[in-house]
């Protein structure tokens, strides 16, 4: 294993993420995820409840940064308005979104009980 490459693979993830924080979107996630890390903090959740909302946080981080390499692929693809160029940030858009209303699901089930 070279370790030169490894420690670059990791320079180049670290410059993805930071071209990720400056997408509104992400950033929009980001102050969400912290919101729910202070909410879950005051709650006082289980150990696996813990778990899960961290997966759910870093799925949506993740998913929220493939739309947006989706997006810049494509732009670079095509500049016209193409159907299947639409259908692709579209369908990557949607994928966000279930998760998203996935995550919001998963977590009144958490958090609902607790309050309530």
């Amino acid at each position: 294993m070279n370790v030169t490459k490894f420690i670059r693979s990791f320079r180049y993830a670290l410059s993805g993420m930071k071209q990720a924080a400056a997408e509104q979107n992400f950033r929009v996630d980001v102050v969400a995820a912290v919101v729910v890390l202070a909410v879950s903090f005051f709650t006082g959740l289980s150990a696996m409840e813990w778990c899960i909302i961290v997966l759910l946080i870093a799925g949506m981080l993740a998913l929220e940064m493939m739309n947006s390499a989706i997006e810049r692929v494509v732009d670079l693809a095509t500049q016209d308005i193409h159907p299947l160029a639409k259908a692709a940030k579209d369908i990557a858009a949607g994928a966000v979104l279930i998760y998203a209303v996935a995550s919001v699901g998963i977590a009144c089930i958490i958090f609902l009980p607790k309050w309530f």
